[in-house]
């Protein structure tokens, strides 16, 4: 097929438009603007672009209100947050306060408890080099006292043996005389 001439398409537009239905010149087309025209005057004459102007005017309102209200919301989210981490920054400061100061006691709390144990362990060996001392002391008056006894009784028994009634006589009268 070949393509149609410009001369061609120029016919078939006139004959197109003279086999246009029409009613004293005016088109199809032309009656659905005139239509739409009367119609968009009804509406202007009732007051109909007037109440869709309210409406959106309300709706403006409405959704201007909603925004300040989260606006004024979001201020509000944003201080207690702010708050909320004041409060947290200030709890950590707390908290490691109290881990610093319990340090401190804990270390105060070992150095004192050194010393009370040095202590206790100096007292106790000291209890326990009295009660070996005493008991040193003990056994030593004790082991006089046996050494004592057996002198007194070994020598008991040599003067017996060897000293008669007169030889007690000489050495009484030899002591009398040194003290003379």
């Amino acid at each position: 097929m070949s393509e149609p001439s410009p001369g061609m398409m120029a016919h078939t537009a006139q004959v197109e438009a003279e086999h246009e239905i029409n009613f004293h010149g005016i088109t199809a087309p032309a009656f659905v603007a005139l239509s739409m025209v009367v119609v968009l005057l009804i509406i202007w004459f009732a007051g109909g672009f007037k109440a869709m102007g309210k409406g959106l005017d309300g709706k403006i309102a409405t959704i201007r209100k909603q925004l300040d209200e989260a606006a004024a919301l979001r201020a509000e989210a944003e201080k207690l947050r702010a708050e909320a981490q004041a409060q947290a920054a200030a709890a950590h400061k707390d908290a490691e306060a109290i881990l610093a100061g319990a340090k401190a006691e804990a270390a105060t709390l070992v150095a004192q408890a050194k010393v009370d144990a040095d202590t206790l362990i100096d007292r106790r060996a000291r209890m326990a080099e009295d009660k070996i001392a005493a008991a040193e002391r003990s056994a030593i008056a004790e082991v006089r006292a046996k050494a004592a006894a057996a002198a007194a009784g070994a020598a008991a028994k040599l003067i017996a043996e060897k000293h008669d009634a007169n030889s007690d006589k000489a050495l009484i009268d030899r002591t009398i005389a040194s003290l003379n």
